[in-house]
């Protein structure tokens, strides 16, 4: 008998039988087995079916979709033994076979204690108890009206923790014995005047990336895998004044009438923030982390990411000014792999960054870094990255380098490369090197000039020399997958030669990816123009590889 636990919001834990099937589960009563009664649950949000001797579930076009071990169903999923379903706000837990007496409810307190003390993340801390220590140490601490101006960043926090330790003392009776005093005021202060629970995430070298959905849900991302985490908010409010404490340094807001954002920490870490009434889960947010080193080219050797023959073959054609696209998917690594190869640029050349949240970590020192403006309050004021690239042609560049493409700045930047600005460097959203070449041809008509395609085709295959693809792999690695080389026109069509390409050879028994970026033989064209000028070339970094 296959079963659904399902906690209470009183805690309590009930073991429903998946029977009768298909078994529905949604908000209306009459209709579904199960009835789940939170906000954001649909009136008929998923079914489980039996499929041969398997069951799998199917969302039915609800409005905040269905999770399964923290991934969104599309279509129908497996489910496995012990899967957690999150329905709206609740979490089920799928048990392919439960005993007839686990179908009595019972309660949280009834499973076992553990023998061994579990680390203090590994639990989560009372929301409720969080909320009445919130409220009293606003009794005793008025945070909200604090005048920031007359105190230091220190003294705000040496008085809050005053206020918490305090507050900790009145409830605690209410304290889990599992949870100690330093660790519980240390939570509530990081909430109240830091990044709250975000603030442990973020010291986690481990963790590559953070995902907040809504007050209850963190999630991260560590080598490639993503986890819920046992952290949580005290409620949305709570998120939304980490939020706002992220934007303020950096004069950016979030309200109803301007719902996302951009933004960065201090460390250069990404941050992207999107609230209600865009958000139907809640203040959602994202940040990706980048290391407090940047990573070089070494790194991306020991990842995996690139070949010791491929670094020499980028620097060679970074050095010697040749035009570079990075390409690939979200989160496939682009603008660490930019960061890279902005760093074989000469130290003595000048160096434009323009970007729409500064990210970029170059060790050289004449580097000049624009940043994008968002529109005031007033809806004026606005600095997009075009204006950007226009005004970087004034600044005397050696090298521009442009964060990502996304729009009509596309043209101006293959201007500038087929005017004098030879050696730029950027990244675009694309899922394959022709993919990028159509990408690129869309976001010139973006800039609102009527070109035929066949101008725009031209401009961009005498601009860019490589495009270097760069995916994420099924085992959550970053790779670059492909180095193509841009030889010119044949008709209406851009034509390209592969120097480099990833030779994938299956999977070993851990999941991981078996595979090689080779050599495909090809030899850049600009390669003859190098040994015409006597610039020494290692050929046998083009010899073709099994």
């Amino acid at each position: 008998m296959a079963a659904l636990i399902v906690q209470r919001d009183d805690g309590a834990l009930d073991c429903v039988e998946i029977a009768p099937l298909p078994f529905k589960i949604g908000k209306r009563p009459g209709v579904n087995h199960l009835v789940l009664s939170k906000a954001n649950v649909s009136r008929e949000h998923c079914v489980i079916h039996l499929h041969g001797d398997r069951y799998v579930i199917e969302d039915l076009d609800s409005r905040n979709g269905t999770y399964v071990n923290g991934v969104r169903v599309k279509g129908k999923q497996v489910l496995s033994d012990q899967a957690t379903i999150r329905v709206g706000g609740h979490r089920l837990t799928f048990v392919a076979d439960a005993s007839v007496s686990a179908v009595r409810p019972r309660p949280v307190e009834a499973r076992p204690t553990p023998t061994t003390t579990e680390p203090e993340g590994a639990r989560r801390t009372p929301v409720e108890l969080k909320r009445k220590l919130h409220a009293e140490m606003l009794a005793t601490l008025d945070l909200k009206h604090t005048d920031f101006t007359d105190k230091s960043p220190e003294e705000i926090r040496q008085e809050t923790t005053q206020a918490a330790y305090a507050a900790a003392r009145k409830f605690e009776s209410e304290r889990p014995k599992w949870l100690s005093v330093d660790a519980l005021v240390k939570e509530m202060v990081d909430e109240a005047v830091g990044l709250g629970p975000l603030e442990d995430l973020l010291a986690d070298e481990t963790v590559d990336e953070i995902m907040v959905n809504g007050w209850d849900r963190i999630y991260v991302e560590r080598a490639g895998k993503i986890s819920l985490t046992p952290k949580q908010f005290t409620d949305n409010e709570a998120v939304l004044a980490v939020i706002r404490r992220i934007l303020a340094p950096i004069g950016r807001r979030i309200d109803e009438s301007s719902p996302m954002v951009d933004a960065r920490l201090p460390d250069g870490s990404r941050v992207n923030a999107i609230i209600p009434p865009l958000s139907l889960t809640g203040p959602t947010l994202t940040i990706r982390k980048f290391a407090r080193d940047p990573y070089t080219e070494e790194d991306l050797i020991r990842f995996g990411t690139l070949t010791p023959r491929v670094v020499e073959f980028l620097r060679m054609a970074v050095i010697n000014r040749k035009n570079i696209c990075i390409s690939g998917g979200s989160g496939s690594g682009k603008t660490t792999l930019l960061n890279v190869l902005g760093g074989f640029i000469p130290k003595e050349e000048r160096i434009i960054t323009i970007e729409d949240a500064a990210e970029l970590q170059l060790h050289q020192e004449h580097v000049v870094s624009l940043e994008a403006k968002p529109p005031s309050i007033e809806g004026r004021g606005e600095i997009p990255i075009r204006k950007l690239v226009i005004n970087a042609l004034r600044m005397r560049p050696d090298r521009i380098i442009v964060g990502e493409c996304r729009g009509g700045e596309a043209l101006d930047m293959l201007q500038a490369m087929n005017t004098g600005h030879d050696g730029s460097l950027t990244t675009l959203h694309a899922n394959s090197p022709r993919d990028a070449l159509s990408r690129l041809e869309t976001m010139v008509l973006m800039s609102g000039l009527d070109l035929p395609s066949r101008a725009i085709r031209e401009q961009i295959a005498s601009a860019i020399s490589l495009i270097v693809h760069q995916a994420r792999m099924p085992d959550g690695t970053r790779k670059v997958v492909n180095i193509s080389e841009i030889t010119g026109m044949e008709g209406d069509v851009i034509v390209m030669q592969t120097i480099y390409e990833f030779r994938q050879h299956g999977f070993d028994k851990d999941g991981r990816v078996l595979g090689k970026l080779v050599a495909t033989g090809a030899v850049p064209k600009f390669v003859n123009e190098l040994l015409e000028r006597h610039i020494e070339v290692d050929l046998s970094l083009f010899k073709a590889e099994e």
